[in-house]
């Protein structure tokens, strides 16, 4: 939940972010989050009663200056304050907060972002007591292989016990391929969009989230199980489709349909 007041001016889809977030809160059987740029986005979004907080820190310096305009330390700050609001209140007015790393694979501003670097603003991260981690591949540099070294790497820094996510986007056609190497490292929670919707303003070259239909069928596919039903998300589709262009939604499973094997393993 970003503050308006100034981020509705640089990104225009922020501009009814009170409205869209109103409504959101009124499904309570869902965990409803907000993405926040900073402490006053954070306290917004505490105050709105959300269940879960994502505070975004790039491992790119030059993408965090991009993205939030702040230094990653003055960035780190503002992390350990959002920390401090939340301890301020009482027990069970306490949202999950969870510390997203933006460029953990990759960097369209800057380029290679090394491994130090991110392991750097996860240690912070975990220091400052965040509840769960995120590693965004936010503009779809990361590679199966790159996907294992980070995700090694930062379960060294930061031990067994954190709680690790994964971000990922489809911008080179690598994303479920790199969902799958997630799981390979131990992780069990992706971010994903219905439809593929996503991407970033301020990393140029940035395409959309892997889509979550395609992401949901491969993994039942592989016998795990999502809790998801496939034919109603499916159909949330639709709902999009009534009011954004067909040229900003991708996805296989919609090209294709569900498969009948799939209905016979059902």
């Amino acid at each position: 939940m970003p503050a308006r007041s100034c981020r509705h001016k640089v990104v225009p889809q922020f501009a009814d972010v009170d409205t869209v977030m109103a409504h959101a809160l009124t499904h309570r059987s869902a965990t409803i989050g907000a993405l926040v740029p900073n402490v006053k986005g954070a306290e917004r979004a505490i105050a709105a009663g959300v269940d879960a907080i994502y505070f975004v820190i790039s491992a790119s310096e030059t993408h965090n200056q991009a993205n939030v305009r702040r230094t990653v330390d003055e960035q780190i700050e503002g992390f350990r304050a959002v920390r401090a609001a939340i301890d301020a209140r009482p027990v069970g007015q306490r949202p999950q907060l969870m510390g997203a790393i933006s460029t953990s694979f990759g960097c369209s501003l800057e380029g290679e972002v090394s491994e130090a670097a991110v392991c750097r603003v996860a240690r912070a991260f975990a220091e400052a007591r965040a509840d769960e981690i995120g590693l965004a591949d936010t503009v779809g540099y990361a590679t199966p292989k790159l996907i294992g070294q980070i995700v090694a790497a930062v379960r060294r820094e930061v031990g067994p016990q954190m709680t690790l996510r994964l971000h990922l986007h489809d911008t080179l056609g690598a994303g479920l391929a790199n969902a799958v190497a997630g799981l390979e490292a131990g992780i069990r929670r992706f971010d994903a969009a219905v439809s593929g919707l996503g991407g970033c303003p301020f990393a140029p070259g940035a395409r959309g989230n892997i889509v979550t239909e395609d992401l949901v069928f491969m993994l039942e596919r592989m016998g795990l199980s999502t809790g998801i039903d496939l034919d109603r998300l499916m159909q949330t589709r639709e709902i999009l489709a009534r009011h954004i262009p067909a040229k900003h939604l991708s996805g296989h499973l919609h090209e294709a349909g569900i498969p009948k094997v799939l209905r016979s393993a059902a």
